[in-house]
């Protein structure tokens, strides 16, 4: 069984909204719908966990799921910080080969994206999509000064879903917990224990819509 886990937990600060950024519509639906859509057509995906704030909850079923006929097979609470959100839910899952983690405001994900991070993901363990950053990329010090300019063909910006075996992500998430590690992102979490995490070509259109020019990007990707 494969299962996806879209995290909707995002209140969009710098989006400067007065509803959190994944309920933002686009051409007259939520970004939500986008990514739950996305993922409910991929024939690869057999299960798909939402993950929401609970003072979002009813509000997401009656003006996202209810509304656009979307269906997902399990609402989970979010915790404190994404991870906690993450942890909460891997504890739902038990028969899982595969899980896939994606940013709910991340809603131009492909198949060809799902697909090989399945396929990369049972070969390696982890995998994550990721593209080649557009600009130079400079190492700032403390006083603003630049200390160093990465070599831009080194350098990866990481997008999702990030994909994994389900033993390996479910034990490191808990061992993150329990040693009160903080991380960013999943792949953080298993390469702490010294799991590899393969990289393959993500898609400039994979945004994850952030701020207002985002919108503007989304608008006619939609």
């Amino acid at each position: 069984m494969i299962s996806a886990i879209i995290l909707a937990g995002g209140k969009g600060k710098r989006m400067g909204a007065n509803i959190s950024k994944q309920y933002i519509k686009l051409k007259g639906k939520p970004i939500l719908y986008y990514t739950i859509k996305r993922f409910s057509e991929s024939k690869d995906i057999d299960k798909i966990i939402l993950v929401l704030p609970k003072d979002e909850i009813d509000y997401c079923k009656e003006e996202v799921l209810d509304k656009y006929s979307l269906h997902v097979d399990l609402i989970v609470q979010g915790g404190k910080e994404r991870q906690d959100s993450v942890m909460n839910a891997l504890n739902e899952l038990i028969d899982e080969e595969i899980v896939l983690i994606h940013d709910g405001a991340r809603p131009f994900v492909s198949q060809r994206i799902i697909d090989e991070g399945i396929k990369y993901a049972r070969l390696y363990g982890a995998s994550a999509p990721g593209v080649m950053p557009k600009d130079t990329i400079k190492i700032k010090g403390d006083n603003n000064f630049a200390l160093s300019t990465p070599d831009r063909n080194t350098l990866v910006a990481i997008q999702t879903p990030q994909v994994f075996k389900l033993g390996i992500i479910k034990e490191c998430h808990k061992k993150v917990k329990e040693e009160d590690i903080k991380v960013t992102d999943d792949t953080m979490v298993v390469e702490t224990y010294g799991n590899k995490v393969y990289l393959y070509e993500g898609d400039y259109t994979n945004i994850k819509v952030t701020t207002p020019e985002d919108l503007i990007l989304a608008e006619k990707l939609i």
